[in-house]
This record gives C-alpha cells, sequence and structure tokens, in this order.
C-alpha cells in the first residue's frame, strides 16, 4: 500500500520512523512518501519536505511565517493529488496536519492521526475537526483516552507511547569510549537539551550555561538537535568545561548524571532514561502571555502531567534564571532527591505501558485500510 505521513518536527520524525519501519515488516509492498527527517529518511521513501523548514514556535512566530505556512499547505495538497495514497497518516503538528485532513477527507482519502493533538491542553474545540475529518486516531498517553471516549464520546486507540520502544530498542552506550570519543573526560556529565529550533535554542541556551562555573566537578554536554548544524552552536561555547555532541541526544542521556531541559518530548525522554531534570521554558514574550490565557494546565512538561503531580521542578519565563536553575540542579544532583525520583520515574514508565506502540498502530492501520480497499 501507499502510505503518506506528515511529521513536522523532530519527535514526529522519530515516531514515524519506528512506526514505518513496523509498517514495512506487517506490509512488504508498502512505499512512503512523507514530510519529515533524517530519520525517515533512513527507512526508506520519498521524502518531500524537511520538518526544519516547517517548525515555527509560538502564536508571534506563527503570524510572522504565515505566508510560507500557507504555501506549503498549498504545495502538500497538490503532491498528495500526485501520488494517490491508500492513507494519510499525520503524526502530531495540529496546526499543519489538521488543516491538511480537512481537505483530505472532503478529497475521499482515508485520514489517520498518530499521537493526538493536546487538546486536552488547549483548542479543546478541536475535537469537532477531529471528529468530522480523522478516521482513525491513536493516543499514546494513557488519560487521552478517558478524555476523549468519556468527555468527548469519541472512540480512539490507546497504543502506549513509542519513546518506551525507541529507547528500550537502542544499544547501551560504551561509557568510557563515547567519552574518549568525543573528547570527554571523567567527570559526571550535566546533558543540556535546549531544544530542537533556532528561536528556542537561542533563548534557553545562554541562561543553561550562565550555571556551568558553578559545578566545576562536573562537565557540561549539548545535545545538538539534528535539525541544526554544529556551527550554529559555537557562539555559545566558550567555557572548557563545556562540549558538544550532535545528533546524539540519548546517548548523552544515557551517560548523564541529570539534564537541564527544554520543555517538550524531551522531558519524557529524560525520565525513561532515569535522569534527574530540571524542566526549563522561556519564549517569545507576546507567544508566552497569549499562551498563559488559554492553556488550561496545572504544569507544562509530559512527565508531571502523566504524574498529575509535579515530579520534575518547571522553572518558566521569569522564573527561569541563573538563580533558580543554580538551586535546583544543586537539589537534583543530592542523593537523597535521587532516590525519590528514580521511585517516581519508575511509577511514571508503568503508567505509559509496556512496549509495542509502533507494532499496534502499524497493525490497526494496516488492517483497517486492508479491510476498506
Amino acid at each position: 500500500m501507499k502510505y503518506y505521513i506528515i511529521a513536522g518536527e523532530a519527535s514526529g520524525d522519530l515516531h514515524a520512523s519506528n512506526l514505518m519501519r513496523s509498517l514495512k515488516e506487517i506490509d512488504p509492498n508498502s512505499s512512503f512518501r512523507f514530510w519529515g527527517g533524517d530519520l525517515m529518511q533512513k527507512v526508506g521513501g520519498k521524502p518531500v519536505k524537511h520538518y526544519r523548514d516547517l517548525a515555527f514556535m509560538g502564536f508571534f512566530e506563527v503570524i510572522m511565517n504565515l505566508r510560507t505556512i500557507l504555501s506549503n499547505i498549498s504545495f502538500c495538497k497538490e503532491d498528495i493529488k500526485k501520488y494517490e495514497p491508500d492513507v494519510i497518516i499525520f503524526v502530531d503538528y495540529p496546526g499543519f496536519n489538521l488543516r491538511i485532513a480537512k481537505w483530505a477527507r472532503k478529497e475521499g482519502y482515508k485520514t489517520h492521526f498518530y499521537v493526538s493533538p493536546q487538546i486536552w491542553a488547549w483548542k479543546e474545540n478541536r475535537i469537532k475537526d477531529i471528529r468530522r475529518d480523522i478516521d482513525e486516531l491513536y493516543v499514546i498517553l494513557p488519560f487521552e483516552k478517558e478524555f476523549y471516549e468519556k468527555k468527548h464520546d469519541y472512540k480512539v486507540h490507546f497504543v502506549g507511547h513509542p519513546l518506551i520502544d525507541a529507547i528500550a530498542n537502542r544499544p547501551t552506550v560504551d561509557v568510557r569510549k563515547f567519552k574518549k570519543d568525543h573528547n570527554l573526560d571523567e567527570r559526571p556529565v550535566i546533558a543540556l537539551l535546549p531544544g530542537s529550533r533556532k528561536q528556542e535554542i537561542e533563548k534557553m541556551l545562554e541562561i543553561m550555561l550562565s550555571v556551568t562555573d558553578d559545578f566545576p566537578d562536573y562537565q557540561f554536554v549539548i545535545a545538538g538537535a539534528p535539525s541544526q548544524e554544529p556551527e550554529f552552536y559555537q557562539p555559545f561555547i566558550k567555557k572548557k568545561n563545556v562540549n558538544l555532541v550532535m545528533n546524539k541526544t540519548y546517548d548523552v542521556l544515557g551517560i548523564s548524571t541529570a539534564a537541564l531541559v527544554t520543555s517538550g518530548t524531551a522531558t519524557l525522554e529524560t525520565a525513561l532514561f532515569k535522569v534527574p531534570e530540571v524542566v526549563c521554558y522561556k519564549g517569545n514574550f507576546i507567544s508566552y502571555e497569549i499562551a498563559k490565557r488559554v492553556i488550561k494546565l496545572d504544569h507544562i512538561s509530559l512527565v508531571n502531567l502523566i504524574m498529575d503531580r509535579e515530579v520534575v521542578k518547571e522553572l518558566i519565563q521569569s522564573e527561569f534564571n541563573r538563580k533558580n536553575l543554580k538551586k535546583e540542579l544543586e537539589k537534583i544532583l543530592s542523593e537523597e532527591h535521587r532516590k525519590k525520583v528514580f521511585s517516581d520515574y519508575h511509577e511514571l514508565e508503568q503508567k505509559l505501558g509496556g512496549t509495542g506502540a509502533s507494532d499496534n498502530t502499524a497493525r490497526l492501520i494496516y488492517e483497517k485500510i486492508s479491510a476498506e480497499k
């Protein structure tokens, strides 16, 4: 069968690539055309656009890039028409994907959505669009099934969280070899995960690096995003105990003692690696003020949202400063705190279910489309 997949950011590229592998196993005649990234390209198929050209973060930034976004939407529709897929699989990225889904449903294409839009956080009225335009929805957070089915009477599939598969299937890191290969010394590592988009990296990394002199017994490693070039990070690397490792975030987390993490999927990835973390966020002032008024959540990190309590500290906007960051980093490096957070992380993993999210989703998609052909 012919699959058209749209993933608009780094996490979507990861989840979509694993889904593609599972689809290839269950459907030997599968072919793919996709919007995504390097991980999807490694699996195979025809790439259309890279997610680095699609990622605009925040209300203000979207408005400033509206012409580009509208152009991409028009191009995508024409590209789908030429490819004539058996199914379109949307992976997260709801602002763009729900627009395409509305058009696609009218055109008669099958629409499957993997990784639910976070309408439980904001824009809950999108349930009308989802109900109208999405044939099947696959959710990865345990509370989402109850949200859709009990609150909105809309049937969904809880397939488990794909990060568990991604982390479980990765090879074990040889710590000594990794440190030698990347010119790291024997000191414990504190990982810095400043995000994947240029604008958020620029906002986050300078503050993260402001505490490095306060922890001389540790070395700090920036996990460079695959969407960026190494040269982009060079102006931020000015101190002896700061290093950059590109495109190996999981390996960096695998050798880390603690982490400073920009809010997003990386907060959950860090927790699943059992690394104590401080969650950080500082956005465009206008975008943040708008978001603060429309988002209905007590927490911003996935870890705290899933656990429905504060497991990891969140430093948001003005609270994300050198003084607070130093205080919270000292706390998560203490042995007493580490024991508690490891226990919390174990509970978190149990809530997310076991491995198999990619296989579960691929099987459900293939069986549904096969039955309808």
